[in-house]
């Protein structure tokens, strides 16, 4: 049943975690910041966030696509979303033991910042937050209708719908990130200066990992709970 309030918390929660990625500097936008410096170019700083951005969409596409080829097994739904919000939980879980950054990240070249975005997103489950948001706005997005009843045409029609939705839950995500990391890295690009990093630098990994058992509970919740 559709409920436009739900939904539009569900959006906003997309919108949200897109910021927070954005901010944290983990996800990348002090390399944009060190991309204006060296290279000197007008265009530079553009460049460089539009590769962090599109690194982001495609590990958010990466992590979201492959459930939203499960969705349709809905006589699952349940399964499939406490699976995903245990999932979840095990990566928070993972990186409140492991602090220590994936050291394969300094290996990456610099100039590939969209493949360093990607393994960044990869590597800190940044995709894995949507999942229980992802899975929840597909029971309100879509046909309203079930397998069992309409047989492989509405079996089609809800992957279609899935997909469509995991494209735009990852779009509208990474505007928010890309965004919000494109303001502060050109806050300290021409006002804040370099200094305001290493007095200011704020760590998220503690509250990352934190935020993925949260979102994970979430999910396990809302599935068993039926909202």
């Amino acid at each position: 049943m559709f409920d436009a309030s739900t939904v539009t918390t569900l959006w906003w929660a997309v919108v949200v975690a897109g910021v927070y990625h954005g901010v944290n500097p983990g996800m990348g936008w002090p390399l944009a910041v060190s991309a204006a410096l060296m290279d000197r170019k007008r265009g530079a700083m553009t460049k460089a966030i539009a590769m962090l951005g599109l690194g982001h969409f495609l590990a958010m596409l990466a992590i979201l696509l492959p459930f939203s080829m499960m969705v349709f097994l809905v006589q699952r739904e349940t399964e499939i979303r406490m699976g995903a919000g245990i999932i979840v939980i095990g990566m928070g879980i993972y990186l409140l033991i492991n602090r220590k950054h994936p050291r394969f990240l300094s290996r990456v070249h610099p100039a590939r910042l969209a493949w360093w975005s990607f393994l960044a997103a990869m590597a800190h489950g940044a995709g894995l937050m949507l999942v229980p948001i992802y899975l929840e706005l597909c029971r309100y997005v879509g046909p309203q209708t079930t397998v069992m009843g309409h047989g492989h045409a509405a079996a089609q029609a809800l992957i279609d719908s899935s997909v469509m939705t995991a494209f735009t839950v990852a779009l509208v995500h990474t505007v928010a990130m890309t965004v919000s990391g494109a303001v502060l890295a050109v806050a300290v690009h021409r006002w804040l200066g370099l200094k305001f990093i290493s007095r200011s630098w704020f760590n998220l990994d503690i509250f990352w990992a934190l935020s993925l058992v949260v979102v994970g509970a979430f999910g396990i919740y809302s599935a068993h709970a039926g909202h």
